[in-house]
């Protein structure tokens, strides 16, 4: 098959087992099997994680990136959820007025929550404890959201210390957890930048479309002025390359310009487009649980393998 051909190259099932010709791809030979995608860099295999005896202090990593449809809430959930299979206590925060984490994680309805993250912001009389939301998924704990938060960017206006807010609330359980991820809206507003300045880390999951790239800057410029700002301590953890398709020379060219423009933080694992994700939010189970065996799944257990095994040995969930 010329893989140059990418209208011929589609006639391929997304999802599929196929063999990249090496020759015309830029990576080499691989299966794509939805794991890690062997590029120019030394392949790198991480360890199954240890278990750990104690739990805390959580890292935050925020998941960010303005652009909307890029994978943020579907890798949230997933990530998560794989990391818990690994033995450590994990708090999704849905910190996006669409709610899109909530109903994707448990089938809620955010129509009918009486208390969601933006309660815990705005009331005094709100605890963290009194949002909180347990799953199905050993380990995995849940605060919802719904269109209540979209309030929430005006009135944080008037508000002292009002980029600090996510990080005040969420300071009395993070030594409960090991990872605290933030499921941030597709904005560069005043709530992303709360979920910034309460981060130790960002991942930035990236569309390897090209249209994904062109707001990069802009994120890049914004997380700097967090850093420089609010926030000395913020890291960017890494890029993650989702809705891969190998078949297409437009996918291959963009994850080698992502490749390109960051380095070694690109993660080595890929997520490529499948129809099983989906399908996974309408059950409301992470893919992890809907089909185990997976490539999704077993890309997102690589996935959180490689993020724990470049997080700080000392604490944060590592």
């Amino acid at each position: 098959m010329n893989w140059e051909n990418d209208e011929a190259a589609s006639t391929a099932p997304v999802g599929e087992e196929a063999i990249v010709d090496p020759v015309t791809n830029p990576w080499g030979t691989t299966r794509n099997t939805g794991a890690d995608l062997h590029t120019t860099r030394p392949e790198r295999t991480y360890p199954e994680p240890e278990p750990v005896d104690e739990h805390g202090p959580a890292r935050i990593v925020a998941l960010c990136n303005q652009k909307g449809g890029v994978g943020k809430t579907t890798t949230t959930i997933n990530l998560g959820a794989a990391i818990a299979e690994y033995g450590r206590r994990v708090l999704l925060v849905d910190f996006d007025p669409q709610g899109a984490l909530s109903v994707g994680l448990g089938r809620l309805d955010p129509r009918e929550l009486d208390l969601t993250v933006y309660n815990l912001l705005m009331q005094r009389d709100v605890a963290v404890e009194d949002v909180l939301l347990k799953t199905d998924i050993d380990g995995l704990d849940l605060i919802p959201s719904n269109i209540d938060l979209s309030a929430a960017e005006v009135q944080l206006v008037g508000e002292v210390a009002r980029e600090q807010m996510l990080g005040r609330a969420l300071r009395p359980i993070i030594d409960d957890y090991d990872v605290v991820l933030i499921d941030c809206q597709p904005s560069l507003g005043l709530l992303t930048v709360n979920a910034l300045t309460a981060a130790d880390g960002v991942i930035v999951p990236l569309e390897c479309e090209f249209f994904a790239l062109r707001g990069v800057a802009l994120l890049m410029d914004t997380i700097q002025k967090v850093q420089e700002r609010l926030n000395e301590d913020l890291v960017i953890d890494g890029f993650l390359g989702t809705m891969y398709d190998p078949r297409t020379l437009h996918a291959r060219e963009v994850l080698s310009t992502i490749i390109d423009g960051f380095g070694d933080k690109v993660y080595g694992t890929v997520i490529n487009r499948t129809v099983r994700f989906p399908d996974a939010t309408v059950a409301g189970e992470p893919i992890t649980r809907f089909d185990s065996s997976s490539a999704g799944a077993n890309a997102y257990r690589d996935l959180a393998k490689e993020v724990l095994a470049r997080w700080p040995l000392s604490g944060h969930g590592a």
